[in-house]
């Protein structure tokens, strides 16, 4: 039986290239680096490098690469951006125009590839410390929100901040801020906890991409800035062309969860 968890990222990316694998990459790959997607034409390239720096909880930056150039050299050697995730959404003027497998035919010799960190890096990490993570337990996509809270722009980039929320027993909040702290680029520790109202999120059971999860008594939301915000910035801002992973269907790294981590204090 085929078990995403304890496949090597290059295994599961060719799984993913050939059409094998087309679902959310939560729990796949174990021990690795998973990063969000975006691509960009060129000349709109430095824009969205200054979003990322004045953004960095939202959009720790892993790589960037060379325009034209779909290999990430860095984070997976070898690897081609067009035909490594599950699903890609492809936005023209904001509005989502296509949903794809691969990006062969939409490539273009001015596309920059953006991998950022993503809160799936974490989630084992939390599991090992004895904090329970929904999403993988009932076989879901994570949930994700469009909040209140505004990004800070960068040229034509605005938008929204985006959150991924899992549910933690009360007692272990501090023990869930202490392990995510430990991965910066993977988006850190939470930037909410509990209120959803006070973040604009009226209705947990409805999340605006992702899956909703159960939450049970004693449980409070706990909410971490999420890669999926470039998309709702897509969607405010209208670039002639911006391609990102469908939420959850993540392009997975060469690089290692330590080589994230900073060791605790």
């Amino acid at each position: 039986m085929f078990t995403p968890s304890s496949v090597h990222p290059k295994v599961m990316r060719e799984k993913i290239r050939t059409g094998e694998w087309q679902s959310p990459t939560a729990g796949c790959s174990v021990g690795y680096v998973q990063a969000n997607l975006v691509v960009l034409p060129q000349a709109l390239a430095y824009e969205f490098l200054l979003f990322c720096h004045r953004n960095p909880k939202p959009c720790p930056l892993l790589e960037v690469t060379d325009a034209g150039d779909p290999e990430p050299r860095t984070a997976a050697p070898g690897a081609d951006l067009r035909v490594a995730v599950p699903k890609y959404h492809v936005y023209r003027g904001g509005a989502l125009e296509q949903e794809t497998t691969n990006l062969l035919e939409v490539w273009r010799e001015d596309l920059v590839g953006f991998l950022l960190g993503c809160s799936f890096t974490f989630d084992v990490a939390l599991q090992r410390a004895g904090v329970p993570v929904r999403h993988l337990e009932e076989g879901k996509n994570v949930s994700m929100y469009i909040t209140n809270r505004p990004c800070r722009p960068s040229g034509s980039f605005a938008g929204p901040l985006v959150v991924s929320m899992r549910p933690i027993p009360a007692a272990l909040i501090p023990r869930a801020v202490e392990v995510t702290a430990r991965f910066p680029l993977a988006h850190g520790a939470p930037v909410h906890v509990g209120e959803p109202e006070a973040i604009g999120i009226s209705d947990l059971s409805r999340p605006h991409f992702g899956d909703a999860v159960s939450i049970r008594s004693g449980e409070a939301p706990v909410f971490w800035a999420c890669g999926v915000t470039p998309q709702a910035v897509a969607m405010h801002a209208k670039p002639e062309l911006m391609i990102t992973h469908a939420p959850g269907h993540m392009f997975i790294t060469d690089l290692s969860e330590e080589e994230l981590a900073h060791s605790p204090m």
